[in-house]
């Protein structure tokens, strides 16, 4: 049965954009028909410990003789791995926080990027995730057009692209919403239809790539 991984990592429950946009993602996906499953994995409300130790970075074989991993961290990086690699399509939502992903998706980043086992290792290991769609989802509570001061500040979209489409090898479908602070910043309430109108936008496009991906 077709899988999607669905992962989320904004702490605002009630509100959040990038929420919204995953969950019309995973809705879309669904209506495909009841074969159409979706695994859930909320990092905020169940968050994942950061590494326990940087020998975790590593393949077990490419360690050195004095690491060592306690086996619950072991087995919960494998765990994570095991969900990723089963997932035919993954959906992420991140907002940007502080110009940069939630310290709880940067945990999971940290847990799925190894030499060796999903990334290439020294011996040019193939990526298993070569060419596995993800989309991801970064809402903006600013703007960050080009030729403007905050050009170059959102952090976030390049790390996801560089850990999931460059090391991981991921096909990234990347979808970005701004200005979702708008509503409640006097300073940003003048785009306040420029942000409805990228939701509205990314709306359709979310629920057209999970109507067709997988």
């Amino acid at each position: 049965m077709p899988s999607l991984l669905h992962i989320d990592s904004s702490a605002d429950l009630s509100h959040s954009r990038s929420r919204a946009l995953t969950g019309a993602f995973a809705d879309a996906w669904r209506a495909r028909g009841p074969e159409y499953t979706v695994v859930r994995r909320d990092l905020h409300v169940d968050p994942l410990p950061h590494l326990e130790t940087s020998a975790l970075h590593w393949a077990a074989g490419d360690r050195t003789p004095d690491e060592s991993v306690a086996v619950a961290a072991e087995q919960l990086r494998q765990q994570v791995i095991d969900e990723l690699l089963a997932a035919d399509v993954v959906v992420i939502g991140s907002p940007l926080y502080n110009y940069t992903v939630p310290s709880t998706l940067k945990a999971w980043l940290d847990r799925v990027h190894v030499p060796g086992v999903l990334v290439p290792g020294p011996d040019g290991t193939p990526q298993p995730l070569a060419g596995r769609p993800v989309v991801t989802v970064v809402s903006r509570g600013g703007t960050y057009d080009v030729g403007t001061p905050t050009e170059h500040w959102d952090h976030a979209s390049p790390v996801l692209d560089i850990v999931l489409g460059t090391a991981l090898g991921m096909k990234v479908h990347p979808v970005v919403v701004s200005a979702t602070l708008s509503d409640r910043l006097p300073g940003l309430a003048p785009l306040a239809d420029r942000a409805a109108a990228e939701l509205a936008d990314a709306t359709v496009t979310v629920e057209r790539l999970a109507a067709t991906l997988g």
